[in-house]
């Protein structure tokens, strides 16, 4: 088999993201599966990894990776650090059409770039094979209980980008002495299972939805988790079926004000298709049966089924009150008829030592032998953005947004 120059990015794009592809050991890995492969890493002074723990395994750093044949990476590449005639993976945010990001695909095409999209890397039934969304939803979870002891002065945790790892983390929640409150966390998909590993290190009590909305009180905190259909029904009258709602989600309304008037805190983690119902209005949130008044919006989709994200925080600034009277943005905290909302949209970043790790083995496993076939296998040819700068079959609905 030909040889094979793989490079591993410096991540360029502002604000700096930690996270890196592939570990150390990740990168042993690859050499030895793959003996054709030669790994060149680009030094980064930001890296939760450094340098030296590279070189330490006896591992290539580079700055100049021009002779690679494929980079990898994890958030955008600068417009200006584009190299012509490569293969790169990376996260682009151009499949969605994403109007801040149009220039750079238009860049990409232009300099014949196979792009492969991390985000567009699904399997013949349509799921994701690559994610870091267990991630999301871990330090998400982390930072409500983070809130809620800032809120009501309850208790206070270290920040989780403050923590070297996820053991590190789960030990903060030690501190955690709540009141009975209640939670409701929609999505129990990979996010939603994050966030759920961590309601267990706090060691709340999980109930059924239907229970959650007999309690009307509580002795200790509860939380109940919600799919789609405990939230949505047909305006037609006829039975709720998840593939179909799924498939198209419109002629459905939301039933959610019946948890909004029940809970104290949502941590939202569900995927929201545009033409789906929004979780509630704005109406919804100025009535006296509106309880909420944590939101943890995981999902961060700005302008989306939860009303009060309408921007994104970040991981040092992290959330925001939104006055429900007259929709005005205020300081975090400082009314109790507010209601406190956290929109990071790079969550992952908090936790970046473990997300890479995490991510890394989805790669080796469920992508990297794709990418090592000549030419690439059936993964990579069916999922790629764009081959050589031109729109592949699958993506050829991004013509318009290519051509300006």
């Amino acid at each position: 088999m030909a040889s094979l120059k793989v490079g591993i990015l410096r991540e360029g794009k502002i604000p700096v993201d930690r996270r890196v592809l592939l570990t150390p050991d990740q990168c042993l890995e690859v050499l030895k599966r793959y003996p054709h492969v030669e790994l060149l890493i680009q030094p980064s002074d930001v890296r939760c990894i450094s340098n030296k723990e590279y070189a330490e395994k006896g591992l290539k750093l580079q700055e100049d990776l021009s002779e690679c044949d494929i980079l990898l990476g994890i958030k955008e590449v600068p417009i200006h650090l584009l190299m012509a005639d490569k293969t790169y993976l990376f996260f682009s945010h151009t499949i969605k059409k994403q109007s801040h990001n149009q220039r750079l695909f238009q860049e990409i095409a232009a300099k014949r770039i196979t792009l492969i999209d991390y985000e567009a890397l699904k399997d013949k039934e349509g799921n994701r094979v690559i994610a870091f969304g267990r991630f999301a939803g871990i330090v998400g979870a982390y930072n409500t209980f983070k809130l809620l002891g800032k809120k009501y002065k309850l208790f206070d945790l270290k920040n989780a980008y403050d923590c070297f790892d996820m053991v590190d983390l789960k030990l903060q929640l030690r501190h955690v002495k709540l009141p009975p409150l209640k939670f409701v966390i929609t999505g129990a998909g990979r996010v939603g299972k994050g966030a759920l590993e961590i309601m267990d290190a706090v060691g709340m009590k999980r109930v059924d939805p239907s229970d959650f909305l007999a309690i009307e009180e509580t002795s200790e905190p509860i939380y109940t988790v919600l799919s789609s259909k405990h939230y949505n029904e047909r305006t037609d009258g006829a039975p709720f079926e998840a593939s179909a709602f799924h498939q198209n989600p419109l002629g459905y309304t939301s039933t959610f004000s019946r948890y909004a008037n029940a809970a104290d805190v949502l941590i939202a983690t569900a995927y929201w298709d545009p033409a789906a119902p929004i979780l509630f209005s704005i109406s919804d949130m100025r009535s006296s049966g509106f309880r909420i008044r944590l939101i943890a919006d995981i999902t961060c989709d700005i302008g989306g089924s939860i009303p009060s994200t309408v921007k994104p925080t970040n991981i040092y600034d992290p959330a925001y009150d939104f006055n429900p009277f007259n929709s005005d943005l205020e300081a975090p905290f400082s009314d109790p008829r507010n209601i406190t909302v956290m929109a990071i949209d790079n969550l992952p970043c908090e936790l970046p030592r473990d997300a890479s790790e995490d991510f890394g083995n989805q790669f080796i496993n469920n992508v990297l032998p794709s990418l090592m076939e000549q030419p690439y296998g059936d993964l990579i040819s069916r999922c790629a953005v764009l081959d050589k700068g031109q729109l592949t079959p699958a993506f050829n609905h991004l013509r318009d947004y290519l051509n300006g």
